[in-house]
């Protein structure tokens, strides 16, 4: 096996985690194991019946307890759920340390960063953890500079508008 590469969907348009799903398929149908987390997805699409039949080739998990986007939690429950995340967070740390998967989808990461949950440094430290040949996806709407420069690859996703003839 190769170099593992850390790719980035970023961007303020729709797709960023259809493809990283798009992606998580191919490699799937070409032999390989990929594991999904899930970061401030509300339920996700970790409750469609679909993606569970796609077991054990592709393995989906949401350490969030709450069906609320976390914006809208009070302050209490936005602490219950940052234990939750971090949980999540520590698990693909496992995942990358134990090289369990050839793809990791970590999806909707940035937007950790964006709520102040975790930092760039924080992301920087998981993404180290890693065998040399485990293939990263981070998905989220923002990205500055520093996320950037962990990553191989940056894929940026915006929705325009054209005008039809």
């Amino acid at each position: 096996m190769g170099q593992g590469l850390v790719h980035i969907y970023s961007g303020d348009g729709h797709g960023k985690s259809p493809a990283a799903l798009g992606k998580a398929v191919l490699s799937a149908a070409a032999g390989d194991s990929v594991v999904i987390i899930q970061f401030l997805k509300d339920k996700g699409v970790n409750d469609s019946e679909f993606i569970s039949r796609l077991e054990p080739e592709i393995k989906i998990f949401r350490f969030e307890k709450s069906d609320v986007n976390f914006e809208e939690l009070s302050e209490e429950k936005k602490t219950e759920e940052v234990i939750n995340i971090k949980n999540g967070l520590n698990f693909a740390k496992k995942v990358l340390t134990t090289g369990e998967c050839d793809l990791l989808i970590l999806d909707e990461v940035l937007g950790l960063i964006d709520n102040g949950i975790i930092t760039a440094e924080d992301l920087k430290t998981l993404l180290e953890a890693r065998d040399d040949e485990t293939d990263i996806i981070m998905t989220g709407i923002s990205l500055n500079d520093e996320v950037c420069m962990l990553a191989d690859e940056v894929s940026r996703i915006e929705t325009m508008k054209f005008k039809c003839w």
